[in-house]
């Protein structure tokens, strides 16, 4: 019998009664002509908004895209995919991302002092990020500047908020939504569906571990150690869908180190339990990853994939604190009646220290309101977890810790 804790652990993922995992069709690239390129922004700036959202033809192409990469995956591991069956443009992807990874290392840390806080040198990096996308568009194929621009800004937004110096699902999924963007410019095609996942989403995780252990970036929206990860989703949705048949690694095989260290190269899901494990200071994942530790009793792998789908609908694309920064351009566009920001609101929350809710009071006027306390929302500076680590390391205590009642 489950306690009330592994209960807690297990709903979100668990539930029936979570949104339907069935894949719509993905729709073919639309007409460019008719495409009304701009800058993307924020339009989600109150639940009415959101609810717009979640009924509107984005939603379901973002779900489309999302759940069509994954089953484009199953049962692969990452060596079916060798490096001379990629696209050009796929190839094009990997070295943005390797000089992305440059960028990092070209950009270290101000000397932290100990502090397990983001570090403001991040910012530097991101500045550099923004300077070389122009010429990464043009090496793509992209010549119309009001498409670069607009791609650009969800590439941008892929490796963390510059103001609050932090990352979550939420960048993650500006990453995927860039590629989505580059698939209805025509850049990207079907066939490079599996490439996408396994060679550029997988590379893409390396960079950002690179950032993530160099500027030690809070969690964004951390629910704590109840959450499947402080940083990513995405790596166990399409990890499960790897493994969805195999024939002897099952979701028990996370508590192996030996399994992990020989199949992580091949399968996102183990290797971002490597990561996972690797970044803490206590040992065992009952302790520092709890949801993890509950999913891995699951008899099958088919059970965890149809989960995460579920729980990818309802703890990211149905939660108005991810959402509320999802940004909507001529691509992917808002749905009708959707809010506006003026551009002094706009500029209030690139500089605010956190989330901000705008709303009109009973009067017409509007407010811009800065997120206050223990809300559900990514305005909490949150100690990293690989910060810690990272600094525990440095004063040669790299052994991880046994919980004295374990």
């Amino acid at each position: 019998m489950a306690t009330t804790s592994e209960q807690k652990a297990q709903a979100p993922i668990l539930q029936s009664t979570t949104p339907s995992t069935t894949t719509p069709p993905l729709p073919p690239p639309p007409d460019l002509s008719t495409v009304r390129f701009q800058i993307p922004k924020r339009r989600i700036l109150s639940k009415k908004d959101h609810e717009l959202f979640l009924s509107s033809p984005t939603y379901t192409l973002i779900v489309s895209w999302v759940f069509t990469l994954s089953e484009s995956v199953q049962d692969t591991p990452i060596s079916a995919i060798p490096d001379s069956s990629l696209s050009p443009a796929v190839q094009t992807l990997l070295q943005l991302l390797a000089e992305c990874e440059q960028l990092c290392h070209d950009s270290p840390p101000d000397e932290t002092g100990g502090s397990r806080f983001g570090n403001k040198a991040f910012r530097i990096f991101l500045d550099k990020i923004a300077s070389h996308t122009q010429i990464w568009h043009n090496q793509l194929g992209l010549t119309n500047q009001d498409a670069i621009t607009e791609v650009s800004t969800y590439l941008n937004n892929a490796f963390g908020n510059r103001s609050r110096i932090d990352y979550g699902s939420g960048h993650e999924l500006n990453f995927i939504i860039y590629l989505l963007c580059l698939y209805r410019l025509n850049l990207l095609s079907r066939s490079d569906f599996p490439a996408l996942v396994l060679k550029v989403f997988a590379r893409y995780l390396i960079v950002m571990r690179t950032v993530q252990l160099s500027y030690y970036l809070e969690p964004a929206g951390s629910h704590g150690v109840w959450g499947l990860d402080d940083y990513q989703f995405l790596p166990f949705l399409f990890g499960a869908s790897q493994l969805l048949h195999h024939k002897f690694i099952t979701p028990l095989a996370i508590h192996q180190e030996l399994t992990l260290e020989e199949f992580g190269k091949e399968y996102l899901y183990l290797n971002q339990v490597s990561f996972v494990n690797s970044t803490k200071t206590v040992q065992g994942l009952r302790w520092h990853s709890p949801m993890l530790d509950d999913i891995s009793a699951s008899k099958s792998w088919t059970k965890i994939e149809a989960g995460m789908k579920r729980m990818f609908m309802a703890e990211v694309l149905r939660k108005l604190p991810v959402m509320q920064h999802f940004l909507f351009g001529g691509l992917v566009p808002a749905a009708e009646g959707m809010g506006h920001m003026t551009e002094e609101e706009e500029k209030q929350v690139e500089e605010g220290e956190g989330d901000v809710e705008v709303f009109d009071d009973e009067q017409g006027k509007r407010h811009v309101h800065g997120a206050v306390g223990w809300g559900d929302c990514c305005g909490i500076k949150v100690p990293s977890s690989v910060a810690a680590a990272m600094e525990a390391r440095k004063r040669g205590e790299g052994g991880l810790r046994r919980i004295p009642f374990d």
